[in-house]
């Protein structure tokens, strides 16, 4: 169906290129300068079924926020694009994903209406690596859904190890948006009542 989309977005601070296929095998190319991240938007890809490609030039010196949050914002308004008018998807999609001794849940609604319900436990390292602010998970789907238009919840249920708890977040958000944007047969046009989402 050509569900694809290319965002290119330059600031002062940023340069980023995200390259976005819904229909794709999960192969990822992802270069934001921030390791983890990097591994982050990779399993992302990788378990949605996203073919994705990130290229990012940041201004690092100063730290990884603007980095993370204006890639974020690119992979959203891909999505948005890819997406299109969503006609055919199942429109909703969750997951529970667990990842060794952590366990976290996402549901998605491909409403058009940016929300985000994020809860997490407190008592966070200040970093994952040696760049990642682990406050940044939440503002990284923050930006995702403002710029995606798409509802999503995300709920760690259990965990001690960080990497862990962050990464079972990625996972269970792309497995949430993959099934939101799969492609069902008896579903004619737009899933809603209004005609449009």
């Amino acid at each position: 169906m050509g569900r694809s989309a290319r965002i290119e977005r330059a600031t002062s601070e940023t340069k980023v290129l995200v390259l976005l296929d819904l229909d794709g095998h999960g192969v990822t190319d992802v270069s934001t300068g921030v390791g983890f991240y990097d591994h982050m938007l990779s399993s992302f890809g990788k378990h949605g079924l996203f073919d994705l490609t990130v290229q990012v030039e940041g201004d690092l010196h100063i730290d990884a926020h603007h980095t993370i949050e204006d890639t974020a914002i690119g992979l959203g308004q891909a999505f948005a694009q890819a997406a299109g008018d969503k006609s055919g998807t199942c429109r909703f999609g969750d997951a529970l994903i667990p990842m060794d001794e952590a366990l976290v849940q996402a549901a998605v609604d491909l409403s058009g209406r940016p929300y985000l319900v994020h809860n997490e436990p407190a008592g966070a390292p200040p970093t994952i690596g040696p760049d990642y602010a682990t406050t940044l998970t939440r503002h990284v789907f923050e930006s995702f859904v403002q710029h995606a238009g798409v509802t999503l919840h995300v709920t760690v249920h259990g965990g001690r190890d960080w990497h862990h708890i962050t990464e079972a977040q990625y996972k269970a958000a792309a497995r949430a948006l993959r099934a939101a944007v799969e492609i069902d047969a008896r579903v004619h046009g737009v899933p809603s009542t209004k005609g449009v989402l």
